[in-house]
């Protein structure tokens, strides 16, 4: 498979656009939030050795070197999610003609799908690790970025959904209950603070004039 995070973004959009089921949306989400913590790093840079706001700068060096961490998990990501369903479609061309192989079939189906759900959970959770940062950096970062950092938290918002769909089409495919209840909850808890942290942003955003 080819490293997508090494294509060009022209060339990367044309994977995603091509009859091919992968790259598809939890690759295309694990982008999108590493473009949202890049953003969020550059405005805290552009903030940062300013005189006029100081006092932000401990606060917002932190949250940047954070944003780079995150930034590169979610590049990870973005092939991990073609990966897993490509994991996905190998165990599903299994052989079934006898007992035992329709046991290591299934068994290969189950973890591929175990699999398929976890990486776009951990899209999901560093992406609302980073989002949770974006009133912060809206508020504190230089006003003359702030439209930046608000685009940075709706790309960061889209890839929590995105990736918390994933997890969701995939949930009825886990075989362990108690695992399935695990994502749920945490697919819950990833959702709230995420839409925690984008009434934050919007609400400061809109007193910024960036929304009507």
């Amino acid at each position: 498979m080819t490293d997508l995070v090494s294509l060009a973004v022209r060339d990367f959009s044309a994977a995603l656009a091509s009859d091919a089921p992968a790259p598809g949306g939890g690759s295309a989400s694990a982008a999108a939030g590493a473009m949202g913590a890049a953003l969020l790093g550059m405005v805290c840079r552009l903030t940062i050795g300013k005189e006029k706001y100081k006092d932000a700068w401990e606060e917002l060096e932190r949250i940047a070197s954070a944003m780079d961490a995150g930034r590169d998990t979610l590049l990870g990501l973005v092939d991990e999610d073609t990966r897993a369903y490509d994991a996905i479609v190998a165990a599903r061309k299994l052989p079934k003609e006898t007992p035992e192989e329709k046991a290591a079939r299934k068994r290969a189906i189950d973890d591929a799908t175990i699999l398929a759900t976890t990486v776009p959970m951990q899209t999901a959770f560093f992406s609302m690790e980073a989002i949770v940062k974006a009133p912060v950096v809206l508020e504190k970062g230089n006003p003359n970025c702030a439209s930046d950092a608000f685009v940075a938290a709706l790309l960061l918002s889209s890839a929590v959904e995105g990736a918390l769909a994933n997890v969701r089409i995939n949930l009825p495919g886990i075989p362990d209950a108690g695992l399935a209840e695990g994502f749920r909850s945490d697919t819950a808890l990833a959702a709230a603070k995420t839409a925690e942290a984008m009434t934050r942003v919007r609400a400061l955003a809109k007193a910024k004039e960036l929304t009507a």
